[in-house]
């Protein structure tokens, strides 16, 4: 018995269309016809039509299954090449699923990386630090991200920096210098605690400048005038320091630590 070319397809689970575009690119061969001009197909297009089936849903592409020919199996480079593939395919699915469970938990927000999902957890994180983070983790070497990430996640209940949170853009001379005093104390203990901030790292593919305009852009985006007056004055001041002792040293505005969590 003779199958005609929906018969065919419903057999091996697929359409009509993918049938006459197997034949359209050389992959299935054109059966013979009926005497009333319909075509007719036998137990070699079905098996054929199966393994290209088999192979597709395997990753193969239709260039590689046509450049094997009539070949009962792939050739076994292929066959390596596409377990590899597979096993990549697995790692990222696993990863995305770890991931969507966090955020199913509420556990990051969805524009955290997974290394800094961390800080999420930190309740004395505001939303502003999360943001600033999310904008450091795409322009940071691992180094400096690694240690803006333990700033951030460390965070506890600090007078001066809650001071600086609520900071009014109306602030006078004299709220903002006093206030620079506090800060300009805070940085210096950072520094010391985490030495990779004095500096935007050289261990990964980062563009100095390009980054600190970026982090620069986003703290005033952030920030109220007179919390990045504040923050201006302390990198001032920082930097003198740092040329009095070294004149080779990095100045607070080359830093992240100049940025958001600095308070």
């Amino acid at each position: 018995m003779a199958w005609s070319t929906r018969q065919l397809a419903e057999l091996a689970d697929t359409s009509v269309r993918t049938v006459r575009h197997y034949h359209d690119v050389g992959l299935l061969a054109q059966p013979e016809r009926r005497a009333n001009g319909y075509k007719s197909y036998g137990v070699a297009h079905l098996t054929r039509l199966l393994w290209i089936r088999r192979l597709t849903d395997l990753g193969f592409t239709l260039s590689q299954i046509s450049a094997w020919g009539d070949v009962d199996a792939p050739p076994e480079e292929a066959l390596r090449s596409a377990d590899a593939e597979a096993a990549e395919a697995v790692e990222r699915l696993q990863q995305v699923r770890i991931e969507l469970a966090r955020l199913l938990c509420h556990e990051a927000p969805a524009d955290l990386p997974p290394e800094m999902a961390p800080v999420a957890f930190n309740p004395y994180v505001s939303d502003t630090d999360l943001a600033l983070a999310s904008v450091m983790s795409r322009v940071l070497s691992p180094s400096v991200l690694h240690a803006v990430r333990e700033v951030i996640r460390t965070k506890r209940a600090d007078p001066v920096a809650e001071e600086f949170n609520q900071l009014a853009d109306d602030a006078d001379e004299r709220t903002r210098a006093e206030l620079a005093d506090r800060v300009l104390t805070r940085v210096r203990g950072l520094h010391s605690a985490y030495p990779a901030l004095a500096s935007w790292g050289s261990d990964g593919p980062v563009r100095v400048a390009s980054a600190r305009e970026t982090v620069d852009a986003a703290i005033e985006d952030l920030l109220n005038s007179a919390q990045n007056d504040v923050l201006h004055r302390v990198r001032q001041r920082y930097r003198s320091e740092q040329l009095a002792t070294a004149p080779t040293a990095p100045a607070p505005s080359d830093t992240p630590t100049s940025a958001r969590e600095t308070p």
